[in-house]
């Protein structure tokens, strides 16, 4: 059984997801990672992983709980999809630093950006 959070905080000033599973062990997972790693189809593609970029200041907006063994995320990008389990939240949680490293080292191979405003300069070129 997948280790299920004891509380569970919307920091919209900070945008990030704060999970606490217990003494000790507390997790501040920001939006843009979140994100990038959603869950969805739209992200995750039908076994590809389409790579995310220009997500650089995006928040999350709400969160609602999804039954008893998940959470939806609304992102302010108007991104809603995919169902956060707690299994997944928590392999982010404690994976996040490999995670966000491998991501940032995706984006470098793929010449994007994490800034909204250098994608779209870099369409226009």
């Amino acid at each position: 059984m997948p280790p299920i959070p004891t509380a569970i905080n919307l920091h919209k000033a900070s945008k990030t997801l704060g999970l606490t599973y217990g003494p000790g062990e507390h997790y501040s997972l920001p939006a843009e990672f979140l994100r990038v790693h959603s869950p969805s189809a739209e992200v995750q593609g039908h076994g590809k992983p389409i790579l995310q970029f220009g997500k650089l200041g995006v928040g999350l907006s709400k969160i609602e709980p999804a039954g008893q063994y998940a959470l939806k995320l609304t992102f302010d990008d108007g991104h809603d999809s995919g169902l956060f389990t707690w299994e997944y939240l928590y392999q982010l949680a404690v994976r996040q630093e490999t995670l966000w490293q491998d991501y940032l080292d995706e984006l470098k191979a793929a010449g994007k950006s994490r800034d909204p405003n250098e994608a779209v300069i870099r369409l226009m070129l």
